[in-house]
C-alpha cells in the first residue's frame, strides 16, 4: 500500500525586505516619469475645467432625501444608509476633573475604503492618484487616492457609475497587499468612525483613466509642502507607508512606550452617549443651520451639490462647518542626534477606544479667546508665537471633504527647546520618534488622523519634514 505524503508547504519571509529600499528610492525622486512635478498644477486645473462643479448653501427643506427625523430630530436619508447626523453626550474624568459636553455628532457606521495603487516605472514606485472633487473642499478639486469610497459608494446606493479600480482592492490576484489597516476618521466629529487604509501593488498593467495620474512618493512630498492640495484620505493613507532608516533608539523603549499610552487609556473614564439631535442642549434648529449658542465649534449645514466627474452628477447633503481654521502642531526636539515629536494622548468623543496619539496641539485657537494663563490649552500660545525660524514645516490642508464644509487646519512642525518642552512633559505628553509613531500607525486606532496627516509630511528616511 502506498502512503500519501502531503507536500511541505513553502514558508516565505513575514516581511518584505526589498520594500524599505523601493519606498525610500520613490521618496527620493522628485519627477516622476509620467507627470513633472512642475507641470501638477497645469493639469490639476485642467481637471478641474474639463468638469462642471458647484456647491451651493440651501436651507435644510431643500434637501433631496433628507429629513429631520420625526421624534428624535435627527438628520437620516430616505434609503437608511450613508450617515445620520444624531446628538452625543460625553463625559470625562481623568481622576482629576470631569467634564460633560453636548454636541451633533455624525454616525457613519460602514467601512470604507481609501486606497492608493502603486506601479513601477523605470524601477521607481508611482502612487496613482485622482483629482477628487469633494463639495467640501475650498477649493473644491484636490489629490485623492485611487479609491475613496464609502460602503454605500461602492455598492451604488446612489445608483451611479462603478468606482474606478475597485477590483484592485477588492481582489487579491490583481494586486499585492504593500499595508492594509483600519484607521480613525475625526473622533471629534464621527462617531466610532474608521477607514480601511490601503496601499497595495499592480500586479500586471494599469489602464489610466482620466482625472487619474502616476506621481512618486517624492513628487507627493512636495505637494503636501502647498495648501490644499492633498486631501485627508490621501494623507491618511500616506502615513500608512513603513518608515525606514529608523536609528534604532529612543528615549523610551516600544515597550515603556506601548505601556504608557495603555496606561493612558486606562486613567481616562468616557462615556458617550448617542442621544436626540433635537435634545441638545446650547445647540439651535435654523433655517440654515444647526448651531451653538455661544457661536463656538461648528454649525450642521447643507449643500446642493454639481459635479460633473462624480458617480453621480448631482446631490445635497449636510455638511459639518467650524466657525474657524483649526490648528495641528508638532512640536520636536532632537535627543541624543534622534529627532522626536511630542505626542499628546487626545480624549475625543467619538473614538472607539477613549484616546489615541495626537500632535501636540490641535485645537481652534477662537474656540479658547475667553481663556487666560494656564487656563489655555498647553503648548497652544508656544505654537502660534512660533517665529519663521523655528517652523520646519507649514501648510493649511482641508479635512474631510465629503463630510466637512471649509475645514481647514494649519499644520506645523515646530523647534523647541528645553524650557518650552522639557524632557519631562505635562501629563498626557510623550516623546516620541517617527519611526515609533509609524510603527503604531500599521496597528488600528493608536494614532488619529491629524497626527498620521504629520507623519504623512516627514522624510520617512530622516524622520524630518521633507
Amino acid at each position: 500500500m502506498t502512503t500519501l505524503t502531503a507536500p511541505t508547504p513553502a514558508l516565505r519571509s513575514r516581511t518584505d525586505t526589498g520594500l524599505p529600499a523601493r519606498l525610500a528610492r520613490s521618496a527620493a525622486a522628485r519627477e516622476g516619469a509620467h507627470l513633472a512635478t512642475g507641470d501638477f498644477a497645469d493639469w490639476l486645473a485642467a481637471r478641474g475645467r474639463a468638469n462642471r462643479f458647484r456647491v451651493d448653501r440651501i436651507p435644510f427643506t431643500a434637501l433631496d432625501g433628507w429629513s429631520f427625523a420625526e421624534g428624535t430630530g435627527n438628520i437620516v436619508h430616505r434609503s437608511g444608509r450613508f450617515f445620520t447626523v444624531e446628538g452625543l453626550h460625553v463625559t470625562h474624568d481623568d481622576g482629576s476633573r470631569r467634564e460633560e459636553w453636548y454636541q451633533p455628532i455624525i454616525k457613519q457606521p460602514e467601512i470604507g475604503i481609501l486606497g492608493i495603487l502603486v506601479k513601477e516605472f523605470d524601477g521607481v514606485l508611482h502612487c496613482l492618484m485622482q483629482a477628487k472633487m469633494e463639495p467640501g473642499n475650498p477649493n473644491l478639486l484636490q489629490l485623492s487616492p485611487t479609491v475613496q469610497a464609502t460602503r454605500s459608494n461602492y455598492t451604488k446606493v446612489h445608483k451611479g457609475a462603478d468606482v474606478k479600480y475597485l477590483e484592485y482592492f477588492t481582489d487579491p490576484r490583481r494586486a499585492r497587499v504593500v499595508a492594509d489597516v483600519l484607521q480613525s476618521e475625526h473622533g471629534s466629529w464621527f462617531y466610532r468612525k474608521s477607514n480601511r487604509n490601503m496601499i497595495v501593488e499592480a500586479v500586471g498593467e494599469v489602464e489610466l483613466h482620466d482625472d487619474f495620474c502616476w506621481l512618486t512618493l517624492g513628487q507627493l512630498g512636495e505637494l503636501l509642502r502647498r495648501d490644499n492640495v492633498v486631501n485627508m484620505d490621501s494623507r491618511t493613507v500616506l502615513a500608512c507607508m513603513p518608515f525606514d532608516g529608523d536609528p534604532g533608539h529612543a528615549l523610551h523603549s516600544d515597550a515603556e512606550l506601548r505601556s504608557w499610552f495603555t496606561a493612558e487609556r486606562s486613567r481616562h473614564d468616557v462615556v458617550a452617549e448617542r442621544v436626540p439631535l433635537a435634545s441638545l442642549p446650547d445647540w439651535r434648529l435654523g433655517e440654515t443651520t444647526v448651531s451653538h449658542d455661544q457661536g463656538r465649534y461648528f454649525d450642521v449645514v447643507a449643500v446642493d451639490v454639481q459635479a460633473g466627474s462624480r458617480e453621480v452628477a448631482r446631490w445635497s447633503q449636510p455638511l459639518f462647518e467650524p466657525v474657524a481654521p483649526g490648528v495641528a502642531a508638532f512640536l520636536t526636539r532632537d535627543f541624543g542626534g534622534v529627532p522626536h515629536v511630542l505626542a499628546h494622548a487626545r480624549v475625543e468623543g467619538g473614538f472607539l477606544d477613549t484616546v489615541e496619539l495626537g500632535p501636540t496641539v490641535q485645537y481652534t485657537p477662537g474656540n479658547y479667546a475667553h481663556l487666560r494663563g494656564t487656563d489655555r490649552p498647553p503648548f497652544l500660545d508656544l505654537v502660534l508665537a512660533a517665529g519663521r525660524d523655528r517652523i520646519r514645516y507649514e501648510a493649511v490642508h482641508a479635512e474631510e471633504g465629503g463630510r466637512f464644509l471649509n475645514a481647514v487646519s494649519r499644520y506645523l512642525v515646530v523647534d523647541a527647546d528645553a524650557v518650552e518642552a522639557p524632557l519631562d512633559p505635562p501629563p498626557g505628553y510623550r516623546w516620541i520618534t517617527p519611526w515609533q509613531l509609524s510603527s503604531l500607525v500599521q496597528h488600528s486606532h493608536y494614532v488619529n488622523v491629524q497626527a498620521r496627516t504629520l507623519l504623512a509630511c516627514l522624510d520617512p528616511g530622516t524622520g524630518r519634514p521633507r
